[in-house]
């Protein structure tokens, strides 16, 4: 215990705001407001527990006006990661946001921005850090779910090594946030010709945090 810390008390503060202190309650009313203000009309059926999802995520009801899915997304993740796919992230805050309890074949989640090679690659190609890591991913991106929340260039890296003819996943969520390069990179996802399906967050909205609650979503059919 810190020399600055106390043991709690036998008894709470004086109650002196009021607010929902039941746990169920507030996550209850949490969906119930975001299904009553949040438009969810424009996504497939299968994918608006994701959005709901994200938006809880975010507390912005209006985010689901970015949002827009490939109509295969949802059933092409779920079956890669009932398949016991891997799962590759640009940031390591998307794998700490990812609930494992969630994951149906206790899927491997894989970061490679901290491998000791992606300093060297990033300065001999002349691009970041983040998209060189994604270089690092290899065969095993075959059939892998990819959630990018923080880089477009890893986002860009990456459809440049399937164009290229390198193995393509089995679904991207494309959520990086940013000002430069963001709302691009999720266009050109959106836009790929390779069949493979996407989820994106278009515009410079995006994030580790939405990027992981999509992933969480995708991980296990539920009713919110």
């Amino acid at each position: 215990m810190s020399a600055h810390s106390s043991p709690p008390t036998a008894s709470p503060p004086t109650r002196r705001y009021a607010y929902e202190t039941d746990g169920q309650e507030i996550y209850r009313r949490s969906f119930a407001t975001i299904r009553a203000e949040a438009r969810l009309d424009h996504l497939p059926e299968d994918a608006r527990v994701v959005a709901v999802r994200m938006v809880h995520a975010s507390g912005d009801v209006a985010l689901t006006e970015h949002i827009a899915v490939h109509p295969r997304v949802v059933a092409a993740a779920r079956m890669a990661l009932d398949e016991g796919a891997p799962i590759f992230t640009d940031a390591r805050m998307i794998a700490s946001g990812i609930t494992r309890a969630r994951l149906p074949r206790d899927n491997e989640v894989v970061c490679t921005l901290r491998d000791d090679r992606v300093p060297d690659l990033a300065r001999a190609w002349g691009t970041t850090r983040s998209a060189a890591a994604v270089s690092l991913w290899g065969d095993r991106l075959e059939g892998a779910v990819v959630a990018i929340g923080n880089a477009p260039t890893a986002l860009f890296h990456l459809l440049e090594l399937i164009a290229d003819g390198g193995p393509r996943p089995a679904a991207i969520i494309g959520a990086p946030v940013g000002f430069i390069g963001s709302a691009e990179s999720k266009v050109a996802l959106a836009d790929n010709p390779f069949g493979v399906p996407w989820l994106v967050v278009h515009g410079r909205r995006g994030g580790s945090a939405l990027a992981a609650s999509a992933l969480n979503a995708l991980a296990r059919e539920e009713e919110l």
